[in-house]
């Protein structure tokens, strides 16, 4: 028995030893952006395999979180509610660097942060989220008055100052941009918080909602009861009206119909892949979204590059969302744990989502989805007669929903 388990010993160190030949080192992974993809994949590469070496990088000191966010401008939740730090992170033996990642070389495998520091890797991570496409908007860039507030953080509390400045009687309008974009029912839950604000405190005020889409992206029918039962005559809903223009000095949006003006006006832009996918070749459909393979989700571009969250190429019914995200980040850490050992990771990855969206101050209706990889069709689909939709809204939902944010970041960063 113990000669057995002396060869057993021995023949995993000998696996083990192979799998560092060429490297001579611990693995490495770099990880840039500590999002909802970028973090999970850090903290579980480090609980799974303590050996592997994790760096993740990102341009802000501590994590605010876009799912819930909305609740700030409804006045419900305050910016430290949705702020976490990395401490945790750093207790997994996670090595956290604030700084912006400028350049990826993947022939050298290197990346370069905006403070001249280098960092090597045998494996990178990358979860960068969306750049907005501002210049497709004509009259949006250069001008501070019209936000987008799509990126949680100081848009977030400048809008929230903009709706409790606006006069009551005011109108605020807030456009949608044509799908594929970040969180699919955002918009639709924002213009939820703004009613329930103006309710209580601008009863006269109004919600205009002008859609690019023909109709609501998700969760359309409880979307607009909700408007109906709720906030009976504020909110107005146009469908098949996009904007492709702001005049800031006038407070106005152009659609290709008509021209709108509002107190305050919100504009979510066009987006595709951030500037570092862009920069690495990473993009590959619509000058947009990066394809990955999503048994790994390394890049179907760039060879030992793995991209998480909104900036990929999104699979049949697949929502660029923070649970997502999660889900993809934890799929990557798997495959990444095997293919750093010499191993062959899952064949057949599953994934899930959950989306909440606050429709009231309480009440919440969610979507929910499970998707596995389909080898036939070389992509991840959804799961026939898993996941839906709310009945209804509810109070319930509202604390099921609250317990979701905080689980999710526990997860991320604990």
């Amino acid at each position: 028995m113990r000669r057995r388990q002396f060869l057993h010993a021995a023949s995993a160190l000998s696996l083990a030893g192979c799998a560092g030949i060429g490297r001579g080192h611990a693995a490495r992974v770099v990880v840039i952006g500590a999002g909802y993809g970028g973090a999970t994949a850090a903290r579980y590469l480090r609980s799974w395999d303590p050996d592997i070496s994790v760096t993740l990088v990102d341009r802000n000191a501590q994590f605010v979180s876009c799912p819930v966010s909305n609740l700030v401008l409804g006045g419900n939740r305050t910016m430290a509610d949705i702020t976490r730090g990395y401490d945790g992170l750093r207790r997994h033996g996670v090595q956290v660097l604030n700084g912006d990642a400028v350049a990826i070389d993947p022939a050298k495998k290197s990346v370069t942060l905006a403070s001249g520091s280098v960092l090597s890797y045998d494996r990178l991570v990358v979860s960068p989220s969306v750049e907005f496409l501002y210049t497709e908007v004509e009259g949006f860039s250069g001008q501070d008055r019209i936000l987008d507030a799509w990126k949680a953080g100081p848009q977030t509390v400048a809008l929230r100052r903009q709706l409790e400045a606006m006069p009551d009687g005011g109108v605020y309008v807030l456009s949608v941009p044509t799908a594929p974009y970040r969180c699919p029912p955002g918009p639709y839950e924002r213009a939820c918080q703004v009613a329930h604000y103006f309710k209580r405190a601008k009863p006269r005020s109004k919600v205009l909602i002008l859609d690019a889409n023909p109709d609501v992206t998700s969760k359309a029918a409880l979307f607009k009861r909700a408007w109906q039962e709720l906030y009976p005559g504020m909110v107005e809903y146009r469908p098949n009206a996009k904007v492709i223009g702001v005049d800031a000095s006038a407070m106005t949006v152009r659609t290709d119909f008509d021209a709108v003006k509002g107190d305050v006006v919100n504009v979510v832009p066009p987006q595709r892949a951030a500037d570092i996918a862009l920069m690495t070749g990473l993009i590959t459909h619509n000058n947009r979204w990066c394809d990955v393979d999503w048994r790994t989700m390394e890049s179907r571009a760039v060879k030992n590059i793995h991209v998480l969250g909104d900036a990929t190429l999104s699979a049949p019914g697949m929502p660029k969302s923070g649970h997502m995200a999660n889900a993809q980040g934890k799929v990557c850490a798997a495959a990444l744990v095997e293919l750093l050992a010499g191993r062959e990771p899952n064949p057949n990855p599953v994934m899930n989502n959950t989306c909440y969206s606050f429709v009231s101050d309480k009440e919440v209706i969610h979507v929910a989805s499970v998707h596995q990889y389909d080898a036939g069709q070389n992509t991840i689909i959804p799961v026939k007669g898993a996941g839906g939709v709310s009945a209804a809204r509810s109070e319930q939902e509202g604390v099921y929903a609250w317990s979701w944010a905080r689980n999710i970041w526990a997860d991320m960063f604990s």
